[in-house]
């Protein structure tokens, strides 16, 4: 046998035991679905025994939206009203599972006097988090947040309903919804805190026409968070948000973390810059170092206009 059959023989079977060693590993990715809870029972014993996991029936899609929220204490047995604060997940796509886990650290503020008794909502964000993609069968993650789950959570719960008693934050991918959201809906929300944002893969849609990557283009052109603050600082009427941005030092979006504070800076619009020593990118690693902080900031907020 020649050594260029031997060759050829060797490259076929290696080819053959690859493609089937692909075939038979599962994939790890479970399919998106509006409605996520968690589901293991441990997962479900480890947060605070005032989250629950709900759902609200959207308008525009005709089906269930799954949403966790958090509760303070004495919320069951009162009727005093309570500010909310709205974060978003990671993740592409993610669900309302993923980001829950900050509640206890929300519940351990509340219990330690660091904040005071705050409603938390963790919602779900669609298959393409909090983006809006008209083109994909129930793919508005945007909207049904912003027109649809507000309200619900504002009739249904005891809130202040008022932008002053509203605040939204979020990470990575959530930190993108959110920066897109405050520069796009000022009028909700007055404290807002994107943390560990993918702000280079916003400027590559900047500067690609829409384009994140060859198969993924959003609309309309400058749905991105630098052309939406460039347009928010350009309004005449543009209402105060208070605005934390913050990053772990080691996490691999720092630097545009920083270049997009500094953005900012050049557009006129205050903001803090919260850098965050020796933590990559996590959310609650994030939390374990300065979750205080980022509590604090819409505490500030919401005791400034407390009724």
């Amino acid at each position: 046998m020649t050594r260029a059959l031997i060759g050829l023989l060797f490259a076929s079977t290696s080819l053959l035991v690859a493609q089937n060693a692909k075939k038979a590993k599962p994939s790890t990715e479970p399919p998106f679905a509006w409605v996520s809870p968690i589901n293991t029972e441990t997962a479900k014993k480890s947060l605070p025994a005032t989250v629950h996991h709900a759902t609200f029936k959207s308008p525009s899609m005709g089906i269930d939206v799954g949403y966790y929220i958090y509760l303070p204490p004495g919320y069951e047995t009162g009727d005093q009203k309570y500010p909310v604060v709205y974060h978003l997940h990671g993740g592409r796509p993610g669900a309302e599972n993923k980001a829950v886990r900050l509640a206890s650290y929300v519940d351990a503020a509340i219990q330690k006097g660091t904040i005071k008794p705050t409603i938390y909502v963790f919602p779900n964000g669609g298959p393409v988090s909090w983006y809006d993609m008209p083109d994909l069968k129930q793919g508005m993650g945007e909207s049904v947040f912003v027109q649809e789950l507000l309200p619900h959570i504002d009739t249904t719960y005891r809130t202040w309903g008022t932008r002053e008693g509203r605040a939204l934050e979020g990470y990575s991918q959530g930190g993108r919804g959110t920066t897109r959201i405050m520069f796009k809906h000022p009028q909700l929300f007055l404290s807002v805190a994107p943390g560990g944002s993918g702000y280079g893969p916003e400027k590559h849609i900047q500067e690609n026409d829409g384009y994140e990557s060859d198969t993924l283009r959003f609309m309309p052109l400058g749905y991105n968070t630098w052309d939406l603050a460039k347009a928010f600082a350009a309004r005449k009427d543009r209402p105060t948000l208070n605005i934390l941005i913050w990053d772990g030092a080691k996490c691999f979006n720092y630097e545009h973390n920083k270049q997009f504070s500094s953005y900012l800076n050049e557009l006129g619009i205050p903001h803090e810059f919260l850098s965050i020593p020796d933590v990559p990118h996590t959310a609650t690693g994030s939390y374990d170092v300065k979750g205080d902080h980022i509590m604090r900031h819409h505490q500030t907020t919401f005791d400034k206009h407390r009724p």
